[in-house]
């Protein structure tokens, strides 16, 4: 395979250090990034300048322009660095099981918050909503992303357990809300073994 070598080249903040590796006709080159990060790049994207940096470039640019615009103190960019970090940044607990394990991803566009703050503001956002997956096995995407109040978000857990009481479907929160009574008093009714139609119909003693 005839391979034009750029060895030694730089791209961007790329410098090639060295050939690394060819997958399917495609050949890839070892480099390192002037902050110091080694990887390694199909040599399509660095001629072509599609990649330029190991995304430091774009994190850096990122960061100037929430300082420029004034929105890294606000509650949407918290937001997006929390999705973003709990994603691709956690190396461990809950966060890394629940998203890095199961792959749960940020769409390329959302890297950048000036596109998921347009995406947010064109679709509903208030400061009394908060971001939900529709299918909780899919990822940050506008496809698979709605703004919600914290009841539809809480109902929407994969985690939820569904009680089905006079043919109709409910988590433990909504049957608790309808009924006037506590969530943990009716969790602890089921924990202990009750049937689900004893646990909803068994009136709450009061203390008097």
């Amino acid at each position: 395979m005839n391979r034009i070598d750029i060895k030694n080249q730089t791209f961007g903040r790329l410098k090639v250090i060295d050939y690394a590796f060819s997958k399917d006709g495609r050949s890839y080159w070892h480099c390192k990034c002037s902050c110091g990060k080694e990887l390694d790049i199909m040599g399509k994207d660095l001629k072509n300048n599609h990649i330029q940096s190991c995304g430091c470039l774009r994190r850096e640019e990122t960061s100037k322009r929430m300082t420029k615009h004034g929105s890294t103190n606000t509650r949407l960019y918290h937001i997006w660095s929390t999705m973003k970090r709990r994603c691709e940044t956690v190396k461990s607990g809950k966060a890394y099981k629940d998203y890095v394990l199961r792959n749960i991803k940020i769409c390329e566009e959302w890297h950048d918050f000036s596109a998921f703050q347009n995406w947010a503001f064109e679709n509903g956002y208030t400061d009394e909503l908060t971001i939900d997956r529709i299918d909780n096995n899919g990822n940050y995407c506008p496809e698979n992303c709605r703004w919600v109040d914290l009841i539809t978000q809480e109902n929407n857990k994969r985690n939820n357990t569904w009680l089905t009481y006079n043919n109709k479907t409910q988590t433990i929160a909504q049957w608790a809300r309808e009924l006037g009574m506590k969530y943990n008093t009716l969790n602890e009714r089921l924990r202990k073994g009750w049937s689900v139609d004893m646990a909803l119909s068994t009136p709450v003693c009061k203390r008097g």
